[in-house]
């Protein structure tokens, strides 16, 4: 592989992001960057999430440093650099031109879930936190400016078949699959964003991709209803076009 490739795995929160950063970073010839975008999402909205000042803090915030670094030098010259991008992240008015350099894909998950467990974290979400409108507007951006349909994966199918999609998604970003890709050392990882101790407990138990749960998505409250419709909505233009195990 002479030139690096930059892949960009696009999500909302709790929809398995954490699980396939481990993954990548699994790899000898990958370096992955988790969430590069959150420090500038928090100074630009004052979003209050648990340890938001903290993050502000230690992690860079000016965006066109951001992302001149996401598209400069792969940090250990590494032939991959794997980009765990939250698509809450990117703001009305933000300059998305940089994001013509990265092979771009996008990682879904049923909406009641992704609802669930967010309330269990910070609270009731707006339908702009889930990322689902960012995700589809760039998705939809995406397959216009490529002339082809991004890959898209749901996080259920990665659940039923980790090998399955995996192999899938390496092969429409262009790089060989890895089978360790499909283990990692449980606990804490040095590639963890500032804020891992808030949201990334679940993860640390893991070891590698878990069994997809055999239950109904959960109940989600009355008042959530509104919101839920419409993220199924938005959900359903990509889950129509993901990759099938």
């Amino acid at each position: 592989m002479s030139a690096a490739v930059r892949i960009a795995l696009w999500s909302g929160p709790r929809n398995l992001s954490t699980a396939m950063m481990r993954a990548w970073g699994s790899r000898s010839d990958t370096t992955v960057v988790d969430e590069p975008l959150y420090a500038h999402y928090l100074k630009q909205t004052g979003a209050p999430h648990p340890g938001a000042a903290e993050v502000i803090a230690g992690q860079e915030s000016d965006l066109k440093r951001v992302t001149a670094g996401l598209l400069g030098p792969v940090p250990e010259n590494r032939a991959i650099y794997y980009q765990k991008q939250m698509t809450h992240h990117l703001l009305p008015g933000m300059d998305l031109g940089w994001i013509a350099g990265l092979s771009n894909a996008f990682l879904i998950r049923e909406p009641a879930s992704v609802v669930a467990s967010f309330t269990k974290v910070a609270g009731e979400p707006r339908l702009e936190e889930t990322g689902l409108p960012q995700q589809v507007e760039l998705f939809l951006a995406e397959w216009h400016r490529t002339g082809r349909t991004p890959p898209v994966i749901d996080a259920a199918d990665v659940l039923a078949a980790p090998e399955t999609m995996l192999k899938k998604l390496c092969a429409n970003v262009g790089v060989a699959f890895d089978p360790a890709m499909l283990q990692w050392k449980s606990g804490p990882h040095a590639t963890d964003g500032i804020w891992a101790r808030h949201w990334y407990a679940s993860v640390w138990t893991t070891t590698g991709f878990g069994k997809p749960s055999d239950q109904p998505p959960p109940e989600v409250p009355a008042s959530f209803q509104g919101l839920l419709a419409e993220a199924r909505r938005l959900y359903g233009i990509m889950h129509a076009h993901r990759l099938r195990p």
